[in-house]
């Protein structure tokens, strides 16, 4: 059981695996203390803060889940969906002087709610939508948040309809990011549509400004990096760098590595695995640097400096799912059933072989029509490159990882396939905290 907790687990599979065995030792994991929370009946891929203390979880049971992250107690159940949950985010607000936080979830069953998580109370729901919704974007500043999937749709606080855009596509809107001066940018398949919000008094209408069409492949990832930037990631590893006012790309690189030469009758294997170990499943960045997971790889660049920080082939047994970037450490979770914690180290000898498809190519500038990378070749050096060494390995879930949310001191949330959650916590601190109400406890009793 102590292995389990801590992480320990034997290595398997390859010589780059094994590499990657850390053992019990793990002194820069804090995380030796776990809280198991049961409530799902089916996968569970989405979770979402709501304050400090609180946070939603969501899957293919249709239930929305109201949970303290201190106690592990389960406030809420929150009926009301009949099909999976394909998206779900909070909403805060200003109401009489007092800041207000709603749960928005959309379901395969093309409904969307709008919850009251103090309360556990659905306040509306809208059951007339054309498709599913596959994602939501809240508009702060706009006080309104829009739905995506076969049709556009702008909502304010109440759930009231305020405009909506129907697509004459099977692809639908997949990703939505916020662009500076009221636009948006929607992933779409293999195109990136960019929408503008015109406002008119308390009118609100969308139109479609630009289709950008530079990938080749459909775009699996879309993210903010910051007011000047945003990113995208294909599904046969074409990362784009755009900028977020003119919409050019400032960035572009196909990630591509060499592979060990196989017989023909392994081809068709071969050719499928390629695929799915180059498709850019998840990225996340802090402003400044960007983390990419590709297959079972993890790829870590510096977006001010355009070049490579880090990168390692093989992170995981099998495709990382989610990925958070802190400073100069991450995290990634895996369908392999862990949780990784990785931190960025001077690296002391030479890196390990790469080709330009190693985020080498960043040179490509205001581009606004295709264009493929060039021939993959050897890179002998790259300035500044840094190793990204195995810190901590969170084993305790049996299926895959569907992705994590932080807490900070208070611990690390993570869902899964198994159906379950997991609350990681800090064991020393938890410690401190045990001792202390032990100590509160036994002065109340002397007081007495």
């Amino acid at each position: 059981m102590l292995r389990w907790i801590l992480g320990g687990r034997e290595a398997q599979g390859t010589v780059e695996s094994a590499a990657l065995f850390i053992g019990e030792e793990q002194p820069k994991n804090c995380f030796t203390e776990m809280q198991v929370l049961k409530g799902h009946f089916d996968i569970v891929r989405f979770l979402v803060q709501i304050d400090d203390l609180r946070f939603a979880s969501a899957g293919d049971d249709g239930l929305v889940l109201i949970w303290n992250v201190e106690t592990g107690e389960c406030l809420f159940v929150l009926r009301g969906h009949t099909q999976q949950i394909t998206a779900m985010t909070s909403y805060t607000f200003i109401r009489g002087g007092t800041a207000h936080t709603a749960l928005i979830t959309a379901s395969s069953d093309r409904t969307l709610s709008l919850w009251d998580p103090d309360s556990g109370n659905r306040v509306q729901n809208i059951s007339d939508l054309q498709s599913s919704v596959k994602c939501l974007l809240v508009l702060a500043h706009l006080d309104v948040w829009l739905s995506g999937g076969n049709e556009l749709c702008v909502w304010n606080r109440d759930l009231e309809l305020r405009c909506k855009m129907v697509h004459h596509s099977d692809a639908g809107i997949s990703a939505m990011v916020e662009l500076p001066k009221n636009f948006i940018a929607a992933a779409m398949d293999k195109e990136i549509v960019i929408f503008k919000l015109n406002l008119s008094g308390s009118d609100i209408a969308v139109m479609a400004m630009r289709h950008l069409a530079d990938h080749q492949d459909t775009i699996r990832s879309l993210i903010h990096i910051n007011d000047r930037l945003f990113a995208s990631g294909s599904h046969i590893g074409e990362l784009i760098i755009w900028d977020s006012v003119d919409w050019t790309i400032q960035a572009y690189e196909h990630i591509l590595w060499e592979e060990p030469a196989r017989d023909s009758q392994s081809e068709f294997k071969l050719n499928h695995q390629k695929q799915i170990e180059r498709s850019i499943q998840h990225m996340s960045s802090d402003g400044e640097y960007i983390v990419a997971a590709v297959g079972s790889g993890l790829y870590v660049y510096n977006v001010l400096m355009k070049s490579v920080v880090a990168y390692r082939r093989t992170a995981h047994d099998s495709n990382i799912l989610h990925t958070m970037l802190q400073r100069d450490s991450l995290m990634s979770c895996s369908e392999d059933g862990s949780v990784r914690m990785w931190e960025l180290q001077d690296l002391p000898l030479p890196a390990e072989p790469a080709s330009s498809g190693f985020f080498g190519m960043f040179g490509t500038f205001g581009r606004s029509s295709k264009q493929t990378g060039p021939p993959a070749k050897k890179i002998p050096e790259v300035p500044g490159l840094r190793s990204l060494e195995l810190i901590g390995d969170l084993i305790g879930h049996s299926g895959a990882v569907q992705m994590f949310l932080s807490f900070k001191e208070k611990g690390l949330v993570t869902c899964s396939t198994d159906q379950l959650l997991i609350v990681w916590k800090d064991g020393e601190l938890q410690s401190q905290l045990r001792s202390l109400a032990v100590f509160q406890k036994l002065e109340e009793n002397q007081g007495l």
